[in-house]
C-alpha cells in the first residue's frame, strides 16, 4: 500500500477512503483488467475477422495490454488471493471457450479448419495449452521469451486444425508478419 500511495503521491489514508481494505483494492484492480481484455477481445471476435487471422488478432491485444508486467500476477494472484483468483480464472475460462469455439465454428464453416474437430474440446485443449505454457517452471524465461511461447503454441494449435486452405491462409499469415518484423 505504501508503494501504490507514492507512486500515485497520495498518502494511504486517501487510498482507504476509496477501498475498505487491500484485499479490495486487489479485487477491483484484478476484475479491471479482466474486463478491459474481454471487452477488447468482445470486438475483435465482433469484426468477423478470418478465424486464423482472429487468433493471431486476439494474442497482438492481450500482450500488448499485459506488456508492461514484469512478472504473472495470476501467480500471485492464486498465492494471495486465490478467491479472486479462482474469479478471474472462470471469467478468463469462460470468455475463452466463447470466443474459441465461436471461432472454430466459423473457420469450419469457412474450410479453415477440419470438419471433424469438436469445438467444445479443442477449445478446452486450447485454454489447457494457453494457460500451460504461462507456467515459468515448464518455461524458464531464461530460455523461451513469452512471445517466442505464445508464437510457437498459436502456430502449433492452428496447424493441428486447418485444413490444405487453412494452412495457405496460415502460411500466408506466418510469411507476411515475418517480413514485418524483420
Amino acid at each position: 500500500m505504501d508503494d501504490i500511495a507514492n507512486e500515485l503521491g497520495i498518502s494511504k489514508k486517501t487510498i482507504y477512503l476509496h477501498f475498505k481494505n487491500k484485499t479490495s483494492l486487489v479485487k477491483e484492480c484484478a476484475f479491471s483488467v479482466s474486463q478491459r481484455i474481454t471487452e477488447g477481445i468482445d470486438v475483435i471476435c465482433s469484426s468477423e475477422h478470418n478465424p486464423i487471422d482472429e487468433v493471431f488478432e486476439i494474442k497482438k491485444f492481450i500482450s500488448e495490454q499485459l506488456r508492461n508486467e514484469r512478472t504473472m500476477p495470476q501467480y500471485q494472484l492464486q498465492k494471495y488471493y486465490p478467491e479472486i483468483y479462482k474469479t478471474v480464472r472462470q471469467t478468463q475460462f469462460d470468455k475463452m471457450m466463447e470466443c474459441t469455439k465461436n471461432n472454430i465454428s466459423r473457420g469450419i464453416q469457412n474450410g479453415l479448419y477440419r470438419k471433424n474437430l469438436d469445438p467444445d474440446f479443442i477449445a478446452r485443449l486450447y485454454f489447457v495449452g494457453m494457460t500451460g505454457i504461462r507456467d515459468e517452471k515448464l518455461f524458464p524465461l531464461k530460455t523461451f521469451s513469452p512471445e517466442y511461447i505464445i508464437d510457437e503454441y498459436l502456430e502449433y494449435h492452428l496447424r493441428g486444425i486447418v485444413t490444405q486452405q487453412g494452412m495457405l491462409s496460415l502460411n500466408q499469415f506466418i510469411k507476411e508478419n515475418q517480413s514485418n518484423e524483420e
